[in-house]
């Protein structure tokens, strides 16, 4: 099991140069901070065409090493926050009984019904799921997510009903140290950058809730950057922004489970 832990960072002084970095690279140039469902809606044609994005490819790999450690076949999964259907390739690949949507954004639900044709979708209103059955669902899963809800707690009691007692659910987003310190999750729509409003939750917060619910920890993976990530720098020539950089956390990773041995 990896037991990379989210406590206090250790590296202030190299976040807050990453906060700097941030705001001298984005906010100059007239960042718009924007709400989630509105940011989404924008970004929606064009989230798809992002290659060589170090965030989405980190995530990527944090997801597959943590879906790997659960049987999905003949399954219903819940992908909360699921934007254009980024995983739905590796997950249809596992035979799933069902997968179903859930966004708050209209435009990247229609995206992904492009993609997937017949994918069941459902646009969140609430953070209570007010229209899920309980105990509808096998699995959860989150991916980049989980910081644009405000409310974590009715959110996550929520997750927590619509699940079936057996169950699990995978959360990841970026690192909440990085977000605390002024990373933001950007893009450009037309010509104007753009800014996505975001909540800082710590890991051991959203931990808490659940373990509250009847769920324990499986795993837990973070990524920093390191040498294995050292290529995406040198490819956009910013090997002093790398270097500055070094060991901050930027994404991670959890892996919950509830189970009747638990009870």
């Amino acid at each position: 099991m990896n037991t990379l832990i989210a406590t206090t960072s250790p590296f202030n002084s190299l976040i807050s140069m990453f906060k700097k970095a941030f705001q001298k690279n984005y906010f100059s140039q007239g960042l718009k901070e924007k709400k989630t469902i509105e940011a989404y809606d924008l970004w929606a044609e064009s989230y798809d065409v992002q290659p060589g994005n170090l965030m989405l490819d980190m995530d990527d790999e944090v997801f597959a090493d943590l879906l790997s450690e659960i049987d999905i076949i003949g399954k219903q999964i819940a992908d909360i926050g699921c934007g254009t259907g980024r995983h739905w390739p590796r997950l249809l690949k596992n035979n799933p009984a069902g997968i179903t949507g859930f966004d708050v954004s209209a435009g990247m639900l229609r995206r992904l019904e492009q993609k997937f044709p017949g994918a069941k979708t459902n646009q969140i209103t609430d953070n209570r799921f007010s229209d899920v059955c309980n105990a509808t669902y096998d699995t959860i899963i989150s991916t980049l997510t989980v910081s644009h809800i405000e409310n974590m707690e009715e959110t996550l009691a929520a997750w927590s009903r619509i699940l079936k007692y057996n169950c699990d659910i995978i959360i990841t987003d970026f690192h909440p140290n990085a977000l605390a310190y002024g990373v933001r999750r950007t893009f450009q729509h037309n010509k104007d950058n753009i800014a996505i409003e975001n909540f800082v939750h710590y890991v051991y917060d959203i931990e808490g809730i659940l373990i509250n619910n009847g769920f324990r920890i499986v795993n837990k993976i973070e990524k920093r950057i390191d040498e294995s990530v050292k290529h995406y720098y040198e490819a956009k020539n910013a090997l002093a922004i790398y270097e500055k950089f070094k060991d901050a956390r930027i994404i991670y990773g959890i892996h919950l489970k509830r189970t009747d041995d638990l009870k």
